[in-house]
């Protein structure tokens, strides 16, 4: 049957798929103005640090006050409604939840949350990807070993890679390359949340309608959020990473299967089997018409001279040798496609992407000369950015990852563009995240 008409069923037996939401910020804000509409769904439960900006943000998503009015989880649970709370381990730990939603984009607290989500015996989905770029591999180990199951969010870019890379190996095709688009110039890894909206393409306006973190926003733009997003990739898919991290070859939507070959073919991979970003701005600085920046796309070869001749006969674009082709999807809708994974968790006891091993890393690296005694301010901040390193080399010498490189003390000064170290810093060695993360480092490959 369709996940469509299983959610019917389920609806219709009066036993809806029951939700608990950490985080009502801009994804988890998508998500639930979809969820209303989602049948044999039932939010019964929203937890954020600030109740009164949850429910301003259910009002602006088309949500009545009597939706999201339960005094309780317990009110919510018999009343088909749903309890706006503080607390993430109330909503966690009641027994009306069946999947957990973990949106709080904070790796380190997202970690607690999904270790309380598997200990509980409950299904987590992570919409925060930092956390499974830190230690992914490890948080899957853990919901193996507790008989539950942890899943990367269909309508972020990473699983609906996964989903394309797994379309092209059912099939039996081999995969060259896997990624997402991007609009990338070398000077936006130093961009700030003051320099964000004057890169992005839009206005500070519209940033503010839209109630657009800037700091958010700019890990995007400045290389950050990629790469994270092609670790993740890399880690579910098993896929390797560029040896000096994302290269960023820009071109449009046809120009794919001719750069995303290895070398040896006239490409730019170092070999088959990697993950890169596709970057969708021109040599001079204007954006291609036909562009992949907001999609994800999947390259694979045609091995054989028959198979060849199949997609030369159905009309695939392909580049010049014919052997390679390219499938896409030119855009993503984040937290408006959540709905996929919740249905695929709860029907299908299935993962829309999940790490399977540790290979790829994302690495804290500074964007100016930093000071001995400053605080990182981590992710899409003012001090550092993230780039993509192979797990086998980011390890051994010690990099520190980006993902714990928030609200940290530096020991010694770094210089602009230098890969900070753990040495470097003054770590929060009992934070679970951080315990993962060495989990993680055992498992590199």
């Amino acid at each position: 049957m369709s996940l469509h008409s299983l959610l019917l069923a389920r609806q219709a037996s009066g036993n809806p798929v029951r939700v608990g939401v950490i985080g009502a910020g801009k994804f988890g804000s998508m998500f639930l103005s979809q969820a209303v509409r989602i049948p044999g769904v039932h939010v019964v439960g929203i937890a954020d640090l600030n109740v009164a900006q949850a429910k301003s943000n259910l009002a602006n998503v088309h949500w009545t006050p009597e939706q999201y009015g339960a005094s309780s989880l317990d009110d919510a649970a018999k009343s088909g409604t749903t309890h706006v709370l503080e607390s993430a381990e109330k909503l966690v730990t009641h027994p009306a939840v069946d999947i957990v939603v973990e949106a709080t984009g904070n790796p380190v607290i997202a970690v607690d949350h999904l270790l309380m989500a598997f200990a509980n015996g409950k299904h987590a989905i992570s919409a925060t990807v930092e956390a499974d770029a830190v230690c992914g591999a490890a948080l899957a180990k853990r919901a193996k070993d507790a008989g539950v199951i942890y899943s990367m969010a269909f309508g972020d870019q990473p699983a609906m890679t996964c989903d394309l890379v797994d379309w092209a190996r059912t099939c039996g095709f081999n995969v060259a390359a896997a990624g997402r688009g991007h609009k990338w110039r070398p000077e936006y890894r130093f961009s700030t949340p003051d320099t964000v909206w004057d890169h992005w393409g839009l206005t500070r306006e519209q940033a503010e309608r839209g109630r657009l973190n800037p700091k958010m926003f700019n890990s995007f733009l400045d290389g950050t959020k990629p790469a994270i997003e092609s670790a993740a990739i890399a880690n579910a898919c098993g896929l390797d990473v560029p040896s000096k991290g994302l290269t960023y070859p820009l071109g449009e939507i046809d120009d794919i299967p001719s750069l995303m070959r290895p070398q040896y073919a006239g490409g730019v991979l170092e070999k088959s089997g990697m993950v890169e970003v596709i970057n969708g701005l021109k040599p001079d600085g204007s954006e291609y018409h036909h562009n992949i920046r907001m999609g994800v796309f999947v390259v694979v070869e045609a091995e054989t001279e028959y198979q060849r001749k199949c997609l030369e006969e159905y009309k695939v674009k392909t580049d010049d040798t014919g052997r390679f082709m390219c499938l896409y999807k030119q855009w993503h809708l984040i937290g408006l496609e959540l709905g996929m994974s919740v249905a695929n968790v709860a029907l299908r006891g299935e993962a829309t992407g999940v790490a399977s091993e540790f290979r790829a890393d994302v690495v804290a690296v500074a964007k100016r000369d930093l000071a001995e005694g400053e605080i990182l301010d981590g992710e899409g901040g003012f001090t550092v950015a993230g780039q993509l390193r192979p797990a086998s080399v980011s390890v051994p010498m010690g990099a520190l990852p980006l993902g714990l490189a928030g609200g940290i003390r530096l020991k010694r000064s770094v210089k602009r563009d230098q890969i900070l170290t753990w040495p470097d810093v003054e770590a929060d060695q009992s934070l679970s995240a951080y315990k993962l993360r060495r989990e993680a480092e055992r498992m590199i490959i």
